[in-house]
C-alpha cells in the first residue's frame, strides 16, 4: 500500500528525530554500565513455587514464612530507601502473625483457604500505585520523600487475602516509556541479560518476578505497560477488560479520556495464579466477568495475525516471534482440533497514530488530557522541555532522555487529523468485535523483538504500538511465555479475547504453559 506525502514526511521526522536523540544520549550520558551476564539459577525450591501452591504450604505449615521472607527481601530489585527497609521488617512481623493465624485458626484449611487465599504470599507492587508507608513518585526526583498514605485498591484486596507486601518496584519516569529508568532510582535490568531491558513501565515487576524475587505482582497498563514486561521477562501478564479492577490511587492520574483504555491487572510466573488474583483484584466489579465458567477450548474460534501489516512507525517482526506464533496455530490445530484462521485487518498499520490520537481526546466535559511536560514539574511548575535537554547535555537534568524526548514530541503537533484516524479506529473496533464475539481468540505479536538492549528504544519507540492498540479497542490480553529464543531470551504472544472474554484468554493461557513450558529460570539456560 502507498504511503502518502504526510506518512512519508512524519516517518523521516520521526526516525531521524529518534536518531538525533539516541546519539545525543550516548555521547553525553553514556551507557548502562553492565556486563553480559545473567543471575545465578534460583537454589531454593520454595522460590519456584506458584502461588496457589505456596498458599497451601503455608496453611499446612510445610512453610516457614519467616524463612521464606528473609530469603526474598535478599534481593535488590525494590527501590530503597528507608521507608523500604521498615517494609521489609513489617512484611517479617506480617508473616510471624501469620503462623499464629493458623495456629489459632479452628476451623481447618478450607476455612483459611476460603478466607485468605494468598495467607503469607509476598507480594511486590509497582511504584505507581499506592502502597502505604512506601514511596510514591513515579520516578521523578521532584516526588522525592512522597509517601503513600493508603492502599490503592488492587493491593488492599490483595493484602487483604493474606498476600505481604515486600515493597514497590522500579518503573519508567511518569509510567510513558518501555524502559524503567529514571534519576531517583535508577536503571533496571533484563535477569536473562543485564544488557536488556525489562520494559516498562512495570518493568521492576517484570524483573523481579521472572528472577523469583516475589511471587505475584501488581502492574498497570495503558500502551502496553503490564504486557511489554511480561513479554520482556519471560512471565505471565493480563491487561484486563478496563473497568473491572480499580485504577484509583495511581499515580499520574487520569485526564482526559485515560481512564478507558487504562487496565490494571495481575503479573506472575504462573499461568494457574491469573485466575485466582483477577478474582481478588477485581473486588466487588467480579461479576462483570464470567471467571468461573469452565472454558472448553475445542470449542473456541482461533484467529491469527503475523503482524501489524507494514507501519511505517513500527519495526518488522522478527522471524523467531513470527515462527513461535505460527508454532502454537500448529499445536492448537494438532492438540484440539480447531481451525486457526489467518486474518488480515489493515487499519492496524495504523496502530501508533489511532493510540496516539486517541490519548489526546478531551473528556466529556471536553477538558482535554494533563501535559507530559506538566507532569514532568509535578508538584511544581511545569517543566520546559528543551532547557531540560540543554542540562542534560552536562548532566544537570533530573529528567531521563526518554521523558524529555517525550515532552518535545508533545510541542510537536503531529496527530494526523481526526476524520482521518477516527474512521479507521472505528472500522478496526467493528472488525474485532464481531471477529472475537464471546468465544473468539486472537493470536497476536507482543513486540516486533525480543527484549532490546538498554536505551535502544530511544531510536525505536513506537514499536509499543503492537500493545497500545489493543488498549484504545478495550480488549482484554494475556501476555503468555513461549520459552527462551535464539539469544536466550524470552518469546511470547498476546492471546486476545473479546470484551468481558477475560476467562478465553486465561483459560488459553494455561493450555500455554502446558504445552510450551511457560517461565523458565533466567540462571538455569
Amino acid at each position: 500500500m502507498a504511503l502518502s506525502l504526510l506518512e512519508r514526511a512524519q516517518v523521516c521526522f520521526f526516525r531521524a528525530f529518534a536518531a538525533l536523540f539516541f546519539r545525543l544520549f550516548q555521547l553525553f550520558s553514556g551507557r548502562a554500565a553492565s556486563s553480559r551476564n545473567k543471575l545465578p539459577p534460583v537454589s531454593n525450591p520454595l522460590l519456584l513455587l506458584p502461588a496457589t501452591q505456596l498458599a497451601r504450604k503455608i496453611r499446612r505449615k510445610e512453610v516457614q514464612k519467616k524463612t521464606f521472607i528473609n530469603k526474598l527481601t535478599n534481593y535488590t530489585f525494590y527501590v530503597t530507601d528507608g521507608t523500604s527497609l521498615s517494609r521489609f521488617a513489617a512484611a517479617l512481623q506480617e508473616a510471624a502473625q501469620v503462623d499464629k493465624l493458623i495456629e489459632e485458626e479452628t476451623g481447618g484449611e478450607e476455612v483459611l483457604e476460603d478466607r485468605l487465599p494468598f495467607l503469607g504470599v509476598p507480594l511486590s507492587v509497582k511504584e505507581s500505585y499506592s502502597l502505604q508507608g512506601m514511596p510514591f513518585t513515579t520516578g521523578l526526583v521532584s516526588r522525592r520523600g512522597i509517601v503513600a498514605t493508603v492502599d490503592a485498591p488492587p493491593v488492599a484486596l490483595l493484602k487483604r487475602a493474606g498476600a505481604i507486601p515486600l515493597g514497590v518496584t522500579n518503573i519508567s519516569e511518569l509510567c510513558m516509556w518501555s524502559e524503567s529508568h529514571n534519576h531517583l532510582y535508577g536503571i533496571t535490568s533484563n535477569p536473562y541479560d543485564l544488557e536488556r531491558i525489562p520494559g516498562g513501565s512495570s518493568g521492576g515487576e517484570g524483573s523481579i518476578l521472572a528472577a523469583a524475587g516475589a511471587v505475584i505482582g501488581v502492574g498497570s497498563d495503558i500502551g502496553g505497560s503490564i504486557r511489554m514486561p511480561s513479554f520482556f521477562n519471560g512471565i505471565f501478564g493480563h491487561k484486563t477488560t478496563p473497568g473491572v479492577v480499580s485504577c484509583e490511587n495511581q499515580y499520574p492520574p487520569t485526564s482526559g479520556r485515560w481512564s478507558e483504555y487504562l487496565s490494571s491487572g495481575p503479573m506472575c510466573r504462573y499461568a494457574e495464579d491469573l485466575l485466582p488474583m483477577l478474582k481478588i483484584m477485581a473486588g466487588p466489579n467480579v461479576s462483570m466477568l464470567s471467571l468461573n465458567t469452565k472454558v472448553d477450548l475445542k470449542k473456541l474460534r482461533f484467529f491469527t495475525i503475523p503482524h501489524d501489516g507494514g507501519s511505517v512507525f513500527t519495526h518488522p517482526v522478527s522471524k523467531e516471534l513470527m515462527d513461535i506464533q505460527r508454532k502454537v496455530a500448529e499445536r492448537l490445530e494438532c492438540d484440539l482440533g480447531v481451525q486457526v484462521q489467518k486474518v488480515c485487518l489493515p487499519e492496524l498499520r495504523y496502530s501508533f497514530q489511532i493510540w496516539d490520537k486517541y490519548m489526546g481526546l478531551p473528556d466529556k466535559e471536553g477538558k482535554p488530557p494533563i501535559k507530559f511536560a506538566e507532569l514532568m514539574g509535578e508538584p511544581g511548575r511545569p517543566a520546559w522541555p528543551l532547557w531540560e535537554l540543554l542540562k542534560r547535555m552536562v548532566g544537570k537534568s533530573d529528567h531521563t532522555m526518554a521523558a524529555i524526548l517525550l515532552g518535545l514530541i508533545e510541542m510537536i503537533p503531529i496527530s494526523q487529523p481526526a476524520a482521518f484516524i477516527v474512521p479507521k479506529k472505528e472500522k478496526l473496533q467493528k472488525d474485532l468485535d464481531e471477529m472475537l464475539g464471546t468465544d473468539g481468540i486472537l493470536l497476536y505479536p507482543s513486540h516486533p523483538r525480543v527484549a532490546p538492549k538498554h536505551h535502544h528504544p530511544l531510536f525505536r519507540p513506537f514499536d509499543f504500538a503492537y500493545t497500545g492498540i489493543l488498549n484504545i479497542l478495550g480488549l482484554p490480553v494475556t501476555q503468555c511465555p513461549l520459552g527462551l529464543g535464539e539469544e536466550g531470551l524470552p518469546l511470547g504472544v498476546q492471546v486476545v479475547g473479546g470484551k468481558m472474554q477475560d476467562h478465553l484468554t486465561l483459560a488459553v493461557a494455561v493450555y500455554l504453559e502446558k504445552t510450551f513450558g511457560g517461565w523458565r529460570p533466567p540462571g538455569a539456560n
